[in-house]
């Protein structure tokens, strides 16, 4: 099998999850965490970060490739300056091939962003036509242009994540009035606060015990939120997870489509 073939099967595989996504009751979390990781695979992004709007129109970060992504994007939202905000704000795609040269734009967050070792930053909107509900960000470690079509699919696929997230008026409503998109900023939550404690029960990184959590939800067919509570709430214990076996590249599972 060819490198090129093996691409377009990811990116099949990868818009048909996304599309699968499109019921009544799926995990926000886990279509996000499985978009950033697909990108990073897909277009050749180092990291990649993910914010969504909440009721009053802040930005919150909703996934990430990397705890040093997820990092960055805090930075960016706490000093309230970086290529996401300035995406989101204006719902159209920033781009900055130099970071280091950045410092007029985005004094703290450019010099950050360097610090962490990376270069380049392409920050794409989340939208479905004139709805914008958050953004996506490519992080680069090489200051070259992304191809075009690169960045295009990237578009693709965060427009397809958008239509799963607002796909009738009734959810857009809900994510108006901080439904929905409530319940993910308090699941968000809830898994930070489960990854941590795994961490340090466990004593591995951040990142793995992400992995971990997740590699656990998807062999038990549960939603990531759902085991991050259990390990919260005490049904759950660090030694459950001795025996997962880790898949984290693998397809976010999704819920079935109900029959017509």
């Amino acid at each position: 099998m060819t490198q090129a073939t093996s691409r377009e099967e990811l990116l099949t595989q990868t818009f048909v999850t996304l599309a699968d996504s499109l019921v009544d009751d799926f995990d926000i979390i886990e279509l996000l965490t499985f978009l950033a990781s697909r990108c990073v695979e897909l277009v050749g992004a180092d990291a990649v970060g993910i914010l969504l709007a909440d009721g009053n129109g802040n930005l919150r970060v909703m996934a990430a490739s990397s705890e040093r992504a997820r990092l960055l994007e805090l930075f960016q939202l706490q000093n309230e300056e970086g290529p996401c905000l300035d995406a989101y704000r204006s719902g159209q795609p920033v781009v900055y091939a130099g970071l280091g040269s950045a410092a007029q734009r985005w004094p703290q967050f450019s010099s950050e962003a360097v610090d962490a070792g990376f270069a380049s930053v392409y920050a794409l909107p989340l939208r479905l036509r004139s709805a914008i509900i958050g953004a996506l960000n490519l992080f680069r470690s090489s200051s070259e242009d992304m191809p075009v079509a690169d960045v295009r699919l990237a578009q693709a696929l965060a427009d397809v994540a958008s239509i799963a997230i607002l796909q009738d008026e009734s959810s857009r409503e809900s994510l108006a009035q901080a439904g929905r998109l409530q319940h993910a900023l308090d699941s968000r939550v809830s898994i930070e606060q489960a990854k941590g404690m795994l961490a340090e029960s466990v004593r591995i990184e951040m990142d793995e015990a992400f992995d971990l959590l997740r590699s656990y939800a998807r062999n038990k067919n549960r939603q990531l939120t759902a085991v991050a509570r259990d390990l919260i709430g005490g049904s759950l214990r660090p030694s459950d997870f001795a025996s997962v076996t880790k898949n984290a590249a693998g397809p976010a599972p999704v819920t079935p489509r109900p029959q017509v």
